[in-house]
Parts: structure tokens; sequence; C-alpha cells
């Protein structure tokens, strides 16, 4: 990351942090060359990222002033209620979509699988073949629980990095995050459970629960801060909660990122009480600034934190390679893996060790988290330009997916499952707000996933969904558009090079 990368990303961690209001002047661009020992011209790029992402304003003769982008959604409130726990019904929709994301013919704007570009694949097939060379019998045995001892060493080398310490011995190898998911509900609770989970939740939790036969427990959860502790302990000390779920870095879908000492309250309260907590880390490592975040691991000193996490975000999603650190439920999670898949492919896990074993993992991170944030500026930028005024969007600093929430007071596409049937229509695809609660809720929300290259289809796509969105006004009414927002002309055009596009690609 070049030096005013950083910068800004520490300016910006700031103004989150609430040390620089909106409507606050930041220091001047001589003072801050001063104080942090840069040229002003890095101060001066720094500034200018900033104001094109929305978090600073420059105003003539006045100097830079902070601001929140338009598109940031309202708090969390936590003290809302918490619903009672319910049955999770959510997989038939999930497939439907999942089929959907593999159509050559779509512009998937929901799918969070990276683009090819995003993936080491060179390097990748390097490894495959050193693994291929020097392993001659590796397609003639079986990789038994606990997994390839490389692979095991590698995961825990990389463990400081989240904070985490732990070793080879106290990871088990599973088929990507969504078994080890999986084999920490089984280990932990049995059908008929209550599973607390943050809302809106990764739909892949929810199918989980549901195929196991346990019931949700819906919590609060801001969009910034993840989870609300207020609501969570309010929601234990009323039923007989089995476990807890959560992706505490870089929630999915909102992009939330737990502060640290949320982290260690949150692990405090649940070892106290002997409820283990479940965390997926998948998108730990794709933080957009400098330090990847802590993972809730960090703070667990009982073995009371199921550490969930895989390489499909980062590394190669086809690869599935993934694995739990299960801490005292370590032997019961081995022996599930064990009875329930006997093994693991030994080729992945041995390509990925080689591929773990010298820096280019990290050159690789640098690269795409740059570039997930520039997508994910850009994407946001779009929304505010063409979407319904109103609207308002996830501000994730890792990951590549997006929340976000159109108005209430628009009527007929509001339900983004209807927006979505015209969006297919339209060769446009993204994932509807009800499938991340088991009540359906979020009915006036989807899923962006900002994981293709950044071009002109994008933004068409992007453009033509904000025109569908926007057909919500009461008969005879104009839909409200952005003072910024394209005339109907362009929005016309973009509606057209869309449809183009998407039928060039089937």
């Amino acid at each position: 990351m070049n030096l005013y990368e950083n910068l800004a990303t520490e300016l910006k961690d700031a103004i989150r942090q609430g040390l620089y209001p909106p409507g606050e002047r930041v220091p001047s661009v001589r003072r801050l060359s001063e104080q942090r020992r840069v040229s002003q011209a890095t101060v001066v790029a720094a500034y200018r990222l900033l104001e094109s992402h929305g978090w600073l304003e420059a105003r003539p003769q006045s100097g830079f002033f902070a601001r929140q982008p338009e598109t940031a959604p309202p708090p969390a409130r936590a003290t809302e209620m918490v619903d009672g726990p319910c049955a999770v019904d959510v997989t038939e929709l999930a497939m439907r979509l999942s089929r959907n994301t593999q159509r050559k013919d779509l512009i998937s704007l929901g799918a969070a699988v990276p683009h090819p570009d995003f993936l080491p694949l060179k390097d990748l097939r390097a490894s495959l073949n050193r693994c291929l060379r020097g392993n001659a019998d590796v397609g003639s045995r079986y990789s038994f629980p606990p997994g390839e001892e490389s692979l095991r060493l590698r995961i825990a080398r990389r463990a400081a990095d989240s904070g985490c310490s732990f070793a080879p011995d106290d990871i088990v190898v599973t088929d990507g995050c969504q078994e080890a998911l999986n084999l920490a509900l089984r280990a932990v609770a049995k059908a008929g459970d209550i599973i607390a989970i943050e809302t809106p939740a990764f739909f892949g939790t929810l199918q989980a629960i549901e195929s196991l036969g346990m019931r949700a427990l819906e919590i609060p959860s801001d969009p910034d801060t993840g989870i609300s502790l207020e609501a969570l302990t309010l929601a234990l000390d009323r039923w007989p909660v089995k476990a807890v779920a959560v992706v505490a870095n870089f929630s999915n879908p909102t992009g939330s990122l737990m502060p640290d000492g949320h982290k260690a309250k949150l692990v405090k309260t649940l070892a106290t009480r002997g409820i283990p907590l479940i965390e997926d880390d998948i998108y730990g490592d794709l933080a957009h600034g400098r330090e990847r975040p802590r993972a809730a691991k960090a703070y667990d000193r009982d073995g009371n934190v199921l550490l969930c996490s895989a390489i499909s975000k980062s590394i190669a999603p086809g690869y599935r390679v993934g694995w739990i650190v299960a801490g005292r439920w370590r032997k019961a999670v081995e022996h599930l893996k064990y009875v329930g898949t006997m093994a693991n492919a030994t080729l992945p896990q041995l390509a990925i060790a080689d591929y773990l074993a010298d820096s280019r993992y990290e050159r690789h991170l640098a690269r795409v988290r740059r570039a997930y944030a520039d997508n994910l500026a850009r994407m946001q930028a779009a929304i505010h330009h063409y979407f319904p005024v109103g609207t308002h969007a996830s501000r994730p600093g890792g990951g590549f997916v997006l929340w976000v929430e159109l108005p209430e007071r628009s009527q007929g596409e509001r339900d983004t499952l209807a927006l979505y049937e015209k969006a297919l229509a339209a060769g446009i695809s993204f994932t509807p707000g009800r499938l991340f609660s088991p009540q359906a809720k979020y009915g006036n929300c989807l899923r962006l996933a900002a994981a293709l290259p950044w071009d002109a289809r994008v933004e068409a796509a992007l453009a033509e969904l904000g025109r569908l969105a926007g057909r919500g006004c009461a008969p005879g009414a104009r839909p409200a558009l952005r003072r910024d927002r394209p005339d109907e002309g362009r929005t016309r055009l973009a509606q057209k090079k869309v449809q183009v596009l998407a039928r060039a690609n089937s």
C-alpha cells in the first residue's frame, strides 16, 4: 500500500471513531505534513482519495472537513426488541439463487465469489505442479482428519496475524468454511436447540441451522460494530441459548467490524455462561487497511470459541480448503469429520501449504485489498448516483460485500425479491435481503458484491438496477432523482448497454 493510502486509511478510521465529527475541519495540509513527516503532496493525495470516497469535503479558502458518505445506513437500535426463536427455511431460495450465479448471460452483482482476476491462479498452478512432482503417491492415499500436517503448520504460523496462538494439532482441516460451520454446530448443539445469530446473518449459517433442525434467535446488529451485546445479554437471560454464531470481522452481508473491546467482552460473557461462540473469520484477511483485525478467538482463554475459516474468499474457492480450531470440542469435531466425510482431498491441501510457505500470499493480499477497497468505493458512489433518494449502503472496511437498504417509503419494488425477477430479465443478478433472515425480514434490502473488475459493464448494470429500484412512486408521480443523477436519456442508454452486454456474454 502506498504512503498516501496508509495515511488515508488512518484518517478514515479517525473519522469513523468520532475524532473528527462530520463538519469539523481536519488538520491543514501543512500541519499534517509536519506531524507525519511526509510531503505535502502525500497529504493532498490522501485527502483527495478520502474526498472521492465521501469522507472529506473540500471548501475553498477553508481546507478539508470531515463528513460521512451519504449512503451510510442509520445505526441499529441496541435496545430493539428481540423476536423469539424460530425455525429456518431459506435453503430452497438460496439454492435457486446459487444456480443463477452460474449463468453466463448474467452480470452477477450479488455472488460473494472473487473474480479470477483477484485470485493468485498462476502461483497456485506452480504450487500444484511442485506438489505433483514431489509427491508421486498424492492421489493414492487418504488425508484423514485432522488433515495434512504441512497445511496445519502454515495455518498455525499465520494465526499470529489475527492475534491467536494455537498449535497445528488444534486444527481440523475441512471442505471449506461451510463444513467447518456445520461441524461446529453439530459439536455443540442438537436438533431443537436455539442458536443466537446476528441479524442480518450470512445465509450459509442459516442453512446449516436449518439442515440440523435447530432454531435461530435473531439479535440486532449495528452496521459498523456488529452484534448488539446489550440485546444479546437480554436474550441470553430470557431464552436457553445453546450457542452464538457471529462474523466478527467484516460480517456478511453488512461488512461490520466488531471493535476489539466488544470481541473481548463477548468472549468473556459467553465463557462465564458456558455458552460456546462459533466465529466465522473467512473475511479477516481482506481488511482494507494495513493491519488485519484480531479474531474473537484471540481473547479465548477457555477453549470456548470455535474458529472457522477458509481460503475461499482470498485464494481459491474451488480448492475447498477450510479449517476449524474448535477448542475443547476438538476431539468431537475430528470424530464428526471422520464419520461424515472420512477424509479431505490431499492435493489441494498440499498445494495451499506450498503457496503459504513464502511471501506470495502477502503480496497477493496487498494487491487485492486495494482492489476491493476501490471497487467498494466505486459501487457506493454508483449507488449514490443512480439509486432512489434515501437509499443507504454499508461502509465496510474489509471484504467485498455491500448491504443496501432501499427507502421504506418507495412502493412496488420495495420487495427486492420482486426486484430480483425484474433484474434477471435485464441480465443482472444480486442477492435479495430476505435470504439473510429466518423470518424473511429485510424485504427492502439487498446484498451486492464488489467482486468483479470495475468497468463500464458493471456501472451500467448498477445504473439499470437503480432505475428498476426507482420504479416505486405513486401513480402519476415521477421518481425522486438525486441532483447529480443522470437524466432519463442516460439511464435508458445504460439499460440498453447492460442488456446488449449480457446477450454478448451468453
